[in-house]
């Protein structure tokens, strides 16, 4: 199970404090294992001729020593640093070139982040405390104008955790990648086409926001701060969400919130009421069990102070499930919490545009865009339990775009797959289970209508998932779902003349059932007839 919160990995900071959206494992029962040094592979897709740099630095579990990784996978603590802070030594790797791929190894016990520049390496400094990582937010920070980024992940004897961040700022998009001892390989993290020319353009365009996409005086777009970030900067009104915070604080002096924050445990409840700025909980005894003050921007943007979240059963969650939903905006207007419905996210005025553009840009709308964007599991982590090796992909920063879901790639073209009566398909909800409803609804653009048509197999992806024929059956009516990619012959979708696509292993089509245009019909596959039911275009 996960315990503690996303920013309790590291603990190694000296001089920046840094949101590590990374869960532990609580539990180390006797299981498989992966291999004591897991290979770990780069690929760099950029589509850029900058030199590519690697640091793997962290932590040694097994002694809490902070140190670095070579490419060989072995351990070493950093030496002694001062005051003033000293340059820590260069530890780098040399990464990929484009279209190429680089093989680093992890040892297991250890904890921390892979950072990858691009064009220079990094600063790195030490202190009596520790180390200090990059802050290019910060003034004066000796990293500000270098382009990099990095990923997060606890390798240990439960197995391996990998995410990519948009905690504190966007800058190399990057998928992460793990494949177990089964051979099934979990993907996350992959944009869509030109996703990260789509988050930059969304927050330029956003009254207030622009000052948060940073760019190089040579014309490069470094990075896009998170609110939190740019606010500390002066790129962004430090209460910006403000009016929206007391909005949905004050719905809750005449309304009770119900707060679940357990999945596992539904009858687990608290309930919520507002007073003067104070929101008190109570359990189903009627026993206070938390209160907490209204939240300030900073607070939201931080998932800290007002919202401060101890590693405990009880405070600690309903803190979780209270700046979730603070900064998906649906406090206020959703009385039971978490919503785990994406459609009802980032409605509230005003909104954190940043977490909106992120998850927007995702193939599969899964992202790291604060520090508890994991409550409803909306947050880019793979895990297996036994892993064999695991990757990060660094995504074209133009063009490119995948399905995801351990595949991808290999001449994929993404868009909405429109049909010809102006209906698009949809994945019901943007649900990711297998077996989730794929519908028709209006065209809206969200991430649950970008499909992505990978040639290498005949897939039609969304959402890092493959549309499916429930059951691999092959008789006219058979509906179509969402489901985990396996090359079957149920997932084998081929472009015919005038826009159907036909299933080979059936010989039918996707189609609407009797041609309908009414939202939510689930799609089917029947005889190859040429009809409006059965044209689609993917734009």
């Amino acid at each position: 199970m996960r315990i503690g919160t996303p920013r309790a990995l590291l603990g190694i900071l000296a001089a920046a404090a840094l949101a590590v959206p990374l869960v532990l494992t609580g539990t180390t029962a006797a299981q498989a294992v992966g291999p004591s040094v897991l290979p770990v592979t780069v690929t760099n897709s950029t589509g850029r001729g900058d030199t590519v740099h690697l640091y793997v630095l962290g932590t040694d579990l097994a002694t809490g020593r902070l140190g670095y990784v070579n490419a060989a996978g072995t351990f070493t603590p950093w030496p002694a640093g001062s005051n003033p802070p000293s340059p820590a030594p260069d530890v780098s790797i040399a990464g990929p070139a484009n279209g190429g791929t680089k093989t680093i190894n992890v040892p297991r016990g250890f904890s921390g982040r892979v950072y990858f520049s691009m064009g220079a390496k990094l600063p790195f400094f030490l202190t009596p405390d520790g180390l200090v990582q990059p802050a290019p937010w910060a003034g004066g920070d000796a990293s500000h104008d270098v382009l990099f980024d990095w990923s997060e992940l606890t390798y240990n004897d439960s197995g391996l955790w990998l995410n990519s961040s948009q905690v504190d700022m966007f800058a190399i998009p990057h998928a992460v990648t793990v494949t177990g001892a089964s051979g099934v390989t979990r993907r996350t993290g992959d944009v869509v086409a030109n996703g990260r020319d789509q988050v930059i353009d969304a927050l330029k365009a956003q009254p207030g926001w622009s000052g948060s996409v940073v760019t190089r005086a040579d014309g490069t777009v470094l990075r896009v701060l998170a609110p939190g970030k740019a606010a500390a900067a002066g790129l962004l009104s430090t209460t910006y969400l403000d009016p929206y915070i007391t909005s949905a604080w004050n719905a809750y002096t005449t309304r009770t919130l119900t707060v679940t924050p357990f999945s596992d445990q539904p009858s687990l409840r608290y309930y919520g009421r507002t007073s003067g700025d104070v929101m008190r909980f109570t359990n189903a005894s009627g026993a206070q069990v938390a209160s907490f003050s209204k939240p300030s921007s900073a607070d939201v943007w931080g998932c800290d102070g007002a919202l401060h979240a101890p590693n405990d059963q009880v405070v600690g969650p309903i803190a979780r499930t209270l700046c979730a939903a603070l900064n998906r905006g649906t406090l206020g207007t959703v009385d039971t919490q978490p919503s785990t419905n994406a459609a009802e996210f980032y409605r509230s005025s005003p909104t954190n545009q940043y977490a909106k553009a992120i998850h927007a840009a995702m193939a599969d709308g899964k992202a790291y865009a604060f520090a508890f964007d994991d409550v409803g599991a909306f947050e880019s982590l793979v895990h297996d339990g036994d892993p064999r090796s695991a990757g990060l992909v660094l995504s074209p920063f133009t063009g490119g775009g995948t399905g995801g879901g351990g595949g991808g790639g290999g001449g994929a073209t993404a868009g909405a797959l429109v049909n010809a009566n102006g209906m698009c398909l949809d994945n019901d909800n943007r649900g990711t289970t297998n077996g989730n409803k794929i519908q028709i609804w209006g065209c809206n653009g969200t991430v649950a209508q970008q499909w992505s048509f990978v040639e290498a197999g005949s897939t039609l992806r969304v959402q890092g998932k493959c549309l499916d024929i429930a059951g691999g059956g092959t008789a006219n009516g058979t509906k179509v779902q969402l489901w985990d990619c396996n090359s079957t012959g149920a997932q084998v979708w081929v472009p015919q003349t005038g826009g159907a696509y036909r299933n080979p292993q059936s010989g039918r089509c996707l189609d609407i059932p009797s041609g309908s245009s009414t939202a939510g019909t689930q799609v089917q596959i029947y005889d190859c007839n040429g009809t409006g039911a059965q044209r689609w275009t993917l734009r």
